[in-house]
């Protein structure tokens, strides 16, 4: 901008090189493909994660200068600054860009009626709130970039550096590396070669002249234009390397101090001259009237002095005849109030000691009387408080019991729902007992009748395989014993030896599928008595289990019952507590409390209450009451048991 303004003025100069941030400006905000216009299009896409927005831009940016990606993350990007590269982490950029502030929300906090909460959410104009639908942190970061670089052209700012002297926070210490590096970071150094090396300083014509006219006066007072009185005044004061353009004055860094400090000078000189000339006048002035004021005031000092020496003569001699009458009045007066309080103080005393003796009389005599009333009235509240502190005593006992007894019998009638509802569950739980122990009868009854079924058929096969296997037994005995008598008669027949081979081989084979029959007989009736044994332990089990459940309904109906007849017991016992907490009224104290005090009268006039006697015992209420009622302690053990009985059930279940 200031080398714009230098060719427009049309001075010389030589064009000043400087870093030119304006690529990483359209990397970060620019509008269609920037970081953060990518940042909020991944914000709208609705299954956008943090590593698509980084792949997003590496494909975006893989090759600008500016944007490194580093070689040990997936999802983090690196920027090379002016000050130096910044690595930047993406994990929580979706989420705090959408992190914003709703527009009905601002709204309603903006409208609060307390100042703080108004200041913190001002509220936004309708053209911002209604030129996006989608409003992200970035959108509204650049929108207040833009307002603040508006605000910035638009004013002439004059910004002011804060460097951190030391890493340590403490004071008078100075790390010079440290601070040359904030400086360089900050741009400090690079804004002081570039005003240095440009004109940072320009002013008007009409500014220069009206400001430093006073430094060559004589140059203004011809006839000539601007430019050249200008010129002429910057000649007269031999200043070097400044430019003079078309409508302002341009002047190298410390060239505008040097000025400042010349017209301080002049206006220096000038103002001690105007001070001397004033001093001089206002001292003259004060001379001449203070000699004038001194004469007068003389004048009347002296007049003023003779006449105070003349009244003083005349009041001498006043005060000598004034002091004669003053002290014969004095010494009349003394002896005729000397002669009078003589009278006075005797008369007084007499009649004081007079006084003093019918005092002392009446004194005695009413204190007599006050003692009497006194100690009277003393016993008498004595004997009211500690009557009124049995009854409220009483009372409050009374209350307390009433309170208590309220207490329990709340938590009593609590139980007693919590009871029922306990009752009322358990007897569902019985009712599909008792429906299961019925189906297992059914069913035991039909696997009995089934197993009795199979075992009379099982018996039957073994009854019929017992029988073929005795058969076969008395078949091969037979067999046997004609084997051997043809063995015996083999030798004696030896005509038909063929006939005789053949019959063997039969016989041979009938026995081996005798054999083969008996042996798979024997495996059925191993077989069948193992499934009897099955059966016969599954039936054993099964009917436990229905004994077991028999005697489980059993104690469940017995507790039903022993519950029924406690919370019946205790509804009892609440309405009888009910009706004695009802029935027992408050008892007065002046029944229990009757203490007559009759005073003695004594010989010297006084009079002595007798002790008041101990308070009857309290009434059998709040004996009870303090005794504790066994009802009581009997329902809270009841209530003990029932909640046991509660336990066990659901053992039990």
């Amino acid at each position: 901008m200031e080398q714009e303004e230098y060719t427009k003025e049309e001075i010389d100069w030589s064009y000043i090189e400087f870093v030119d941030n304006q690529d990483i400006l359209d990397l970060i905000d620019k509008k269609p493909g920037g970081i953060i216009a990518l940042l909020d299009e991944a914000c709208m896409l609705p299954r956008s994660t943090h590593e698509t927005f980084a792949q997003k831009l590496y494909q975006t940016f893989k090759n600008h200068k500016r944007f490194v990606k580093p070689k040990l993350s997936r999802s983090d990007f690196t920027i090379c600054h002016y000050a130096g590269d910044v690595t930047y982490q993406t994990e929580l950029f979706l989420d705090k860009n959408k992190d914003y502030v709703i527009a009905e929300h601002q709204a309603l906090l903006g409208a609060s009626g307390c100042s703080f909460v108004s200041g913190l959410f001002p509220l936004l104009s309708d053209d911002s709130s209604k030129s996006s639908k989608f409003s992200s942190i970035g959108s509204r970061f650049k929108q207040q970039l833009q307002s603040l670089l508006e605000t910035l052209s638009s004013t002439e700012p004059h910004y002011i550096r804060c460097v951190k002297p030391n890493s340590l926070l403490k004071p008078a210490i100075f790390e010079n590396q440290n601070v040359l590096q904030q400086l360089r970071c900050g741009g400090v150094m690079e804004a002081i070669r570039i005003s240095c090396a440009g004109y940072p300083t320009r002013r008007t014509f009409l500014e220069f002249i009206d400001r430093f006219g006073i430094l060559a006066p004589d140059v203004l007072t011809g006839s000539s234009d601007e430019i050249t009185a200008v010129r002429r005044l910057l000649e007269k004061v031999d200043l070097q390397g400044y430019q003079v353009g078309k409508t302002k004055v341009f002047l190298r860094s410390g060239q505008m101090a040097e000025l400042d400090a010349r017209r301080n000078e002049v206006l220096g000189r000038s103002a001690n001259l105007i001070q001397r000339k004033v001093r001089s006048f206002l001292a003259k002035k004060s001379f001449i009237a203070l000699r004038r004021s001194a004469v007068q005031i003389q004048t009347v000092c002296r007049g003023e002095l003779a006449r105070r020496v003349y009244q003083g003569l005349r009041r001498e001699a006043a005060s000598l005849k004034i002091q004669t009458r003053y002290r014969m009045h004095n010494a009349r007066k003394a002896y005729t109030e000397l002669s009078a309080s003589a009278l006075t103080i005797q008369s007084s005393l007499r009649g004081m000691a007079a006084r003093k003796e019918i005092h002392f009389r009446r004194q005695t005599r009413a204190a007599i009387i006050i003692q009497t009333r006194c100690r009277q009235f003393l016993a008498r509240l004595d004997y009211s408080r500690t009557r009124k502190a049995a009854i409220t005593t009483q009372c409050f006992w009374r209350g307390k019991v009433a309170r208590k007894e309220l207490r329990k019998l709340k938590l009593a009638a609590r139980e007693t729902g919590a009871l029922q509802a306990a009752k009322n569950k358990l007897e569902k739980q019985v009712e599909e007992l008792t429906w299961r122990l019925q189906l297992e009868k059914r069913m035991r009854a039909d696997l009995e009748e089934s197993k009795s079924q199979e075992n009379a058929k099982l018996q039957a096969a073994l009854q019929e395989v017992q029988q073929q296997y005795k058969e076969t037994k008395d078949t091969l005995v037979k067999e046997r014993e004609a084997a051997k008598k043809v063995a015996e008669i083999a030798p004696v027949i030896k005509e038909v030896p063929v006939i005789d081979t053949e019959l063997m081989n039969k016989l041979r084979d009938e026995n081996d599928k005798l054999k083969t029959l008996v042996s798979s007989l024997e495996k059925k009736i191993d077989d069948t008595e193992k499934k009897y044994d099955e059966t016969n332990k599954i039936s054993e089990e099964r009917l436990k289990k229905a004994m077991d459940a028999e005697s489980k309904i059993d104690d469940l109906n017995m507790a039903m019952l022993r519950l029924q007849e406690k919370i019946s017991n205790m509804e009892t016992d609440e309405k009888v507590q009910r009706q004695a907490l009802l029935s027992t009224p408050v008892r007065s104290m002046s029944e229990h409390l009757s203490i007559p005090i009759v005073p003695k009268n004594l010989e010297n006039g006084y009079h002595e209450a007798e002790e008041p006697k101990e308070p009857q015992s309290a009434p059998p209420a709040l004996k009870d009451y303090g005794n504790g009622d066994p009802k009581l302690k009997k329902s809270s053990a009841e209530k003990q048991q029932v909640s046991q009985h509660f336990l066990v059930l659901q053992l039990l279940l």
